[in-house]
């Protein structure tokens, strides 16, 4: 689950807007930068494994991703009492719907694969997002992609399908809802950055978290039930990761530039693969090995060979 794409995308944010930080940061400290992003993963992916476990306790995911994006939005309470209701004025409220309930679909699609699919097989294909990132901003937004973002994102197809052909049963409906949940992120993604340009992001996540939660709420109302001390104490750190995972994040990325922090994101998915083999004793076989390779490296490609070489400092 790698954070880069985890909740704000923040690096398709400039910097200033992503976090305040203090003007004695070294923006060339590549190493801290570097450590920085790597426990972004280890962070974002033990989270994914704690919803897979409480998942597989019983836990109903709609349930864990309701209490989530409403500790999430508790958390930026003290923002908006601070700045007062003024502070979430803004002209672009359909915008702001459209990424929430991208972000939105994006965990809740995760979520529910989880109990079905190995960890490493969601986290991969959720982690594909940046790939479909081309064709959202192609057709939703009308824009011209590049020759070179398009090829990316047929390797990356190419590595999906070697991924989902060593299933025995085909296709199944866990390995979807990743998929849709790569989709989905791409489109928050996509908003998220057309967002910035005029939005703070402590709008953007508030936003995000209250209509998360509101989007959350009916089937979570309809999937109540009693949890565990243990059920509760991880639901309360995959909340609480969020927030974690940003401000390390954000960090990594006041150290070093974007085009060797955004690759590292793709790191979660050897992370998820050994937390896979250490709680389940799961490995993909050589196919899906090789299929995980293809994605990452058209994901890298694509981070590093297309990006616009003016926000890479």
């Amino acid at each position: 689950m790698p954070l880069p794409h985890f909740c704000l995308t923040l690096q398709s944010l400039p910097a200033t807007d992503q976090m305040k930080l203090p003007a004695s940061l070294d923006r060339h400290h590549i190493p801290l930068g570097v450590f920085y992003a790597l426990a972004t993963t280890v962070v974002a992916s033990t989270a994914a494994a704690t919803v897979k476990h409480i998942s597989g306790e019983g836990v109903s995911p709609w349930l864990i991703v309701w209490v989530q994006y409403g500790l999430c939005t508790l958390l930026l309470m003290p923002w908006l009492l601070r700045h007062g209701p003024t502070a979430l004025a803004t002209h672009r409220p359909i915008l702001h719907a459209v990424r929430s309930l991208g972000g939105w679909l994006g965990f809740t699609c995760y979520y529910l694969a989880l109990p079905f699919i190995p960890l490493v097989d969601a986290t991969l294909l959720r982690s594909a997002a940046p790939l479909w990132v081309p064709l959202v901003v192609f057709v939703g937004l009308r824009q011209r992609i590049p020759l070179a973002r398009w090829a990316a994102l047929a390797g990356g197809f190419v590595g999906i399908l070697m991924i989902l052909g060593p299933a025995s049963e085909g296709i199944q409906a866990g390995h979807l809802l990743g998929i849709a949940a790569g989709l989905a992120l791409a489109i928050s993604m996509a908003t998220t950055r057309a967002l910035s340009t005029s939005e703070p992001a402590s709008r953007i996540l508030f936003y995000y978290f209250g209509i998360s939660f509101v989007a959350s709420t009916p089937m979570a109302l309809l999937n109540l039930q009693p949890v565990s001390l243990l059920a509760a104490s991880g639901m309360l750190y995959i909340g609480l990761s969020i927030f974690l995972t940003m401000v390390l994040y954000t960090r990594a990325y006041s150290h070093a530039p974007t085009s060797l922090i955004a690759p590292l994101s793709y790191a979660a998915v050897p992370v998820a693969g050994l937390l896979d083999w250490w709680l389940w004793r799961e490995l993909p076989g050589g196919l899906a090995f090789a299929g995980m390779a293809v994605v990452i490296a058209s994901g890298i490609f694509a981070v590093i060979f297309t990006r616009d070489r003016r926000s890479d400092h």
